[in-house]
């Protein structure tokens, strides 16, 4: 059965743009503040919103996306939290696609069958577990698709041609191209680069590529929305949101909306992007 995911990458391939898809930490400052911002992503534009699972060790993220955890876990949150936070947010959104992003640690200490039960109750649309190979799918893969819900993988630069299929061969939803090695946060993505890796993992799967890393405004977002099925923003939409606290890591009036606005603005980049190939490239997207 199609997923809020599937749903939503289909109808923005008939409107023949790209999706945007936002990360934002859970319980960044703070439990309310995180369910406000949650809450106007959509209107901003957002897509897709990826949920961050806080965690102590999280090996794979930048110092911003670290720090925000830290101030997450300070603030009290766990991973029973974080699924209150997606069930209070698909109170009023029964629509926005959710995808829980982070590390196999703190589920499996709740219990990889209570997590995927209670993540489905809460309204999880798919997981992104960055720790977890391919070899390891019998652990939380495999029971999370018979669940319903979709199990997002990562490839990179460093994904070539013979290990792309196992990478893919459990992965729905979309792909989650990294478009650069290093953690999270680091340098602007190679645009060329990326044209030809999405490319190159098209040749592999139907499913949707969606391109990370690096993204910081509408600029980078439009050049990418060219020719991904998604952009990604995370590190930029953290930082914007730290900027905006005070002294003692305290939302402020600003928190919300220093979020919202960036998200409008990237959005904005990735609605006004147009295929590479000119007129004839589109009209072929829009109709496809």
């Amino acid at each position: 059965m199609p997923t809020r995911i599937d749903d939503r990458f289909a109808a923005l391939k008939k409107e023949g743009r790209a999706a945007l898809v936002t990360f934002v930490m859970a319980g960044d400052p703070d439990l309310a503040t995180s369910l406000d911002i949650l809450r106007g992503l959509p209107g901003a534009g957002a897509d897709v919103i990826e949920v961050g699972m806080p965690f102590t060790d999280p090996m794979a993220d930048g110092p911003a996306i670290q720090a925000a955890g830290l101030r997450a876990l300070k603030a009290g949150t766990t991973l029973k939290k974080t699924l209150k936070l997606v069930a209070d947010f698909r109170a009023g959104d029964d629509a926005t696609p959710i995808v829980l992003m982070g590390y196999y640690n703190p589920i499996y200490v709740y219990g990889v069958d209570a997590f995927l039960r209670d993540a489905r109750k809460a309204g999880v649309d798919g997981l992104i577990v960055v720790d977890l190979p391919p070899e390891e799918d019998s652990e939380l893969c495999t029971p999370a698709r018979e669940a319903g819900l979709n199990f997002i993988r990562l490839a990179t630069p460093t994904t070539d041609d013979r290990r792309l299929p196992k990478v893919l061969e459990n992965t729905s939803g979309f792909v989650y191209y990294v478009s650069l090695t290093g953690i999270t946060g680091a340098a602007l993505a190679d645009y060329a680069g990326v044209s030809q890796a999405v490319a190159r993992i098209k040749r592999h799967t139907a499913l949707p590529i969606a391109v990370g890393f690096g993204v910081k405004n509408a600029e980078n977002a439009a050049e990418l929305a060219r020719n991904a099925d998604g952009v990604v923003v995370g590190t930029a939409l953290v930082q914007a949101l730290k900027a905006s606290l005070d002294a003692e890591g305290r939302a402020g009036p600003s928190s919300v909306g220093a979020v919202t606005g960036l998200v409008a603005s990237i959005a904005e980049g990735v609605r006004d992007a147009r295929p590479k190939g000119g007129v004839m490239s589109w009209l072929t997207r829009l109709v496809s």
